[in-house]
């Protein structure tokens, strides 16, 4: 089958991922944009994740900014890996043309001050900062959220200094709501809602 373009241009490769597709239901979505394929991550990515966890830049503002040993990387791989079945998760970016894996993204379970929340997350390694690979994964991730999986609200969570990660969060449409702390960090906030899609 000739890969079909969904909503958004979102390439779909089956009979079974084109139901899946518009039912919502894919619990391991594979997106195509420009530039990347967002598939699950596997064990054989292992090296790739351990090394954007070792990149002290990288993690600067994941959590409390602290790297991972490998086998705190593989554990926290590991748990990713098993999370694919709620249907939700970080996915890997693979670039097309240059065929090697530039980072992550996805839409993950977070609960932020008493509520459950669907958070769209990115970050890439750091040789691909300023590339606009974050807004391109972003996106794709947003129109899946809504359009597929029918969510009615998305948001990010973000250090007030990550410039970056808010420049791509505003990009995608996203609007500052507001500062709390989440996991002993203070944060922002942003926020989309469907009906501002």
């Amino acid at each position: 089958m000739i890969p079909l373009l969904g909503h958004h241009g979102i390439e779909i490769h089956d009979e079974i991922e084109l139901v899946k597709f518009f039912k919502g239901t894919s619990q391991r979505p594979r997106l195509e944009t420009e530039r990347l394929i967002l598939r699950p991550y596997s064990k054989d990515d292992l090296d790739f994740f351990t090394s954007l966890w070792a990149d002290r830049e990288v993690v600067r503002y994941i959590g409390n900014g602290i790297t991972k040993t490998p086998d705190e990387a593989k554990l926290r791989l590991e748990q990713i890996i098993t999370g694919y079945d709620t249907g939700y998760g970080l996915l890997a970016a693979w670039h097309r043309e240059k065929h090697l894996l530039v980072g992550h993204a996805g839409l993950v379970e977070q609960h932020v001050d008493g509520a459950n929340e669907i958070e769209l997350g990115y970050w890439l390694a750091r040789d691909f900062w300023g590339y606009g690979l974050a807004t391109e994964a972003a996106a794709a991730l947003r129109d899946r959220a809504f359009h597929v999986l029918g969510l009615e609200r998305i948001i990010s969570i973000i250090q007030a200094d990550n410039k970056a990660s808010i420049a791509v969060a505003e990009r995608v449409g996203m609007e500052l709501e507001r500062q709390t702390t989440f996991k002993n960090q203070s944060v922002c906030i942003y926020s989309m809602h469907h009906s501002n899609s």
